[in-house]
């Protein structure tokens, strides 16, 4: 049975939700589900923006079959070809087989490497600047390569000031039969998953996020309809202006995130202790065992805070597997802009803080800080005043 909800008076969202995925492209959690969204625009010619996850594929068959109400599908608007919005393609195309697909020349590339239906006959190529008029409607065509695919482009309706957005301004969690981002606290319930889906999925093209978000600001934008996640009728400026710092590798706030691999408990006893000593300090911290907390959430926090600190047990010589493992994320997602202090712990050769180092070094405007503590095995009472200088060292930074 169909779940259709209408944007505006002719635009129709037609995706659907999926509770029941665990890992987001393989790797990201997403405990609360997640959207894939479609929108129907049915004006004089009828336009469908994007499709779905093969997952959803059934319900979403059914919404545009309904939205539609026995109308022909003029065109359909490929803004990325990612599978999970682009793995309805075909049914439209057996349903429809008139449609014109609207896309840019990479995307059509992509159709022929994800399909092996003919697609030359049935495409409209597009590029920056070009515009389709569907009757009262006005699309404008903006490419967005690398936000986060190379072929990614967003459309701009200039009619009803409406941004379709595609991977851009969106989150993970699904829907729960709410459309628009004012009818939930998003700010509460949801900004966290924003920021988590950004900088996992997005967070390595900061340049072309930047990019893209100076070509919006020149567009009158009364709505915002990303590919996941809610639309945004109201309040707006609360996800733009996140997108400008995290575009910019700026923290969001003053504060420390600590994230710590600890075998025994020593290595975590000296990260519980510098914690306390900066809450002494009434400086906030955020703290998480890489061993137990996915690092797509780490990769969030780092985003979020101003001052890392890594303290690592060494292992085989080496850093830590799961601390390793994390900071090459963090430096393959172009984490910058950030003040650094790094512990490490060895019972017979601690190795891992110049290797945390050396990993960081080609990052862009990373400042480590020289009060590096060194644990042997355990923390003993003559390096509390270390702990305290690196607590003194980090508050004078922030």
């Amino acid at each position: 049975m169909h779940c259709i909800k209408k944007v505006t008076d002719d635009l129709i969202w037609v995706g659907a939700n999926d509770r029941r995925l665990a890992m987001f492209e393989g790797v990201y959690s997403v405990p609360k589900g997640v959207s894939y969204n479609s929108y129907l625009l049915l004006d004089n010619k009828t336009v469908l923006f994007d499709t779905v996850d093969k997952s959803v594929r059934e319900r979403f068959v059914e919404n545009v079959t309904e939205a539609l109400g026995g109308r022909p599908l003029d065109y359909l608007v490929v803004q990325h070809m990612e599978p999970d919005h682009s793995a309805g393609l075909r049914d439209i195309l057996t349903l429809y087989p008139g449609v014109k697909i609207v896309v840019g020349a990479k995307t059509l590339a992509m159709i022929k490497q994800f399909h092996d239906f003919e697609v030359d006959c049935r495409v409209l190529i597009v590029k920056e600047g070009d515009t389709l008029e569907t009757g009262r409607h006005k699309l404008h065509f903006i490419m967005a390569p690398m936000v986060h695919w190379p072929e990614v482009m967003v459309t701009y309706d200039s009619t009803d000031k409406i941004l379709f957005s595609a991977d851009a301004f969106g989150c993970f969690g699904a829907l729960n039969g709410a459309l628009f981002a004012d009818q939930v606290d998003f700010a509460k319930d949801y900004m966290d998953e924003a920021r988590r889906y950004y900088t996992n999925i997005v967070g390595k093209y900061g340049t072309q996020t930047t990019a893209l978000l100076g070509k919006a600001a020149g567009l009158e934008i009364a709505l915002v309809c990303p590919l996941h996640g809610f639309v945004w009728r109201k309040g707006f400026g609360d996800i733009l202006s996140k997108y400008l710092l995290w575009g910019a590798y700026k923290p969001e706030e003053q504060g420390v995130m600590i994230a710590y691999a600890s075998v025994y408990g020593n290595t975590e006893n000296a990260a519980e202790i510098l914690a306390s000593r900066l809450w002494d300090k009434g400086i906030k911290v955020e703290m998480f065992d890489v061993s137990v907390t996915p690092d797509s959430e780490i990769i969030s926090a780092a985003f979020k805070w101003s001052h890392l600190v890594f303290a690592s047990t060494t292992y085989n010589n080496g850093i830590f597997v799961t601390m390793e493992a994390l900071i090459s994320d963090l430096v393959a997602h172009n984490i910058q802009n950030r003040t650094v202090a790094i512990i490490e712990n060895g019972t017979w050769a601690a190795t891992s803080a110049e290797l945390i180092r050396e990993r960081f070094a080609g990052c862009k405007n990373i400042n480590i800080l020289e009060n590096m503590l060194s644990v042997k095995s355990s923390v003993k009472p003559a390096q509390l005043e270390e702990i305290d200088l690196m607590a003194e060292a980090i508050a004078s930074s922030i």
